[in-house]
């Protein structure tokens, strides 16, 4: 893991949660929390199925409206179409199909006639060509995303997330149906990208190895609780047994670390019994560049856990 997330703490916070409670059906999946992201740092969010992580990504959008306490982004409110957040929502699955060429797709979200004709204007192009060449997709903007790997429509969605060059992306669940390949490349292209243009990044995942290698911190939900810090200080027995709200073991073998409740790996199983009913959905749809987008600063208490 890089320090680079550490090296910026006495920025100002681009994330702050203060005392914050969220709410789903009317039970809190998040109680009292307090955390601080800061500036240039890649932030792992995990956290077992139904914990909140997209919940969350969309009370940042100001979407979600906390039920109690404070969400700042940058130091001003949360709101919708914050121009300073890219978003990648977690239902995607329509893209496969579409015959929209690469560069139309993201051009779709550069002057916001997302799923209709966009229109061509200068800048809008200049845009278009300055995230493509980001991701390194020039040479998939002429072919339609329906020709495209999972992998390669990654990289347009992450492109369509740095219109604007927003200074916060919240990318939900982008590992979803990729190989353990395309989420390897896809996690390094994120990593790649943030570092470049110093912007911080909450990345949401089922497990926490794809990330290992790219993460600064790790934000892991469960139980009402959040509890942020590095690796070795949030999967430890001690928290994860907190958060999961049952004893759970942690191993590492070979570079790898598997959460275990009894001789079953939570994360995997979680994933694989998780349906469209069992997501924490929250009803993110559609394209990487949203116009609800929002704020949301952290703070540390001893309450829910900067650990």
């Amino acid at each position: 893991m890089t320090p680079t997330g550490a090296a910026q703490r006495g920025s100002a916070p681009v994330l702050e949660l203060d005392r914050v409670t969220l709410e789903l059906g009317g039970r809190a999946i998040l109680n009292d929390a307090s955390l601080v992201v800061n500036q240039n740092e890649f932030i792992g969010v995990l956290g077992p199925n139904g914990a909140g992580k997209t919940t969350l990504m969309r009370a940042v959008l100001g979407l979600v409206p906390a039920a109690s306490g404070a969400i700042r982004v940058l130091g001003q409110t949360v709101e919708r179409g914050n121009a300073s957040i890219g978003y990648m929502p977690q239902t995607r699955s329509a893209l496969a199909g579409r015959r929209v060429r690469g560069r139309d797709f993201v051009a779709m979200a550069a002057d916001g006639h997302r799923w209709g004709l966009p229109h061509h204007n200068a800048k809008a192009r200049k845009e278009v060509d300055r995230v493509l060449e980001l991701v390194g997709a020039r040479e998939l903007a002429l072919r339609p995303l329906s020709e495209l790997s999972g992998g390669e429509r990654q990289r347009l969605l992450l492109a369509q997330c740095l219109l604007g060059n927003p200074r916060l992306l919240l990318l939900d669940e982008p590992l979803i149906s990729l190989d353990p390949h395309h989420q390897k490349s896809v996690v390094e292209l994120v990593r790649r990208v943030q570092q470049e243009l110093g912007i911080t990044v909450l990345f949401s995942a089922h497990e926490l190895n794809p990330l290992l290698h790219a993460l600064d911190r790790v934000l892991y939900l469960g139980s009402g609780v959040a509890a942020l810090g590095t690796v070795d200080e949030v999967i430890t027995k001690p928290v994860l047994s907190r958060l999961y709200g049952s004893a759970i073991d942690v191993m590492r073998v070979n570079g790898r670390i598997f959460v275990m409740s009894g001789d079953v790996e939570v994360e995997k199983h979680d994933h694989e019994h998780e349906d469209d009913h069992g997501h924490d959905h929250g009803g993110g749809h559609g394209h990487a560049h949203s116009p609800a987008k929002a704020h949301g600063r952290t703070h540390r208490n001893g309450h829910t856990h900067d650990v």
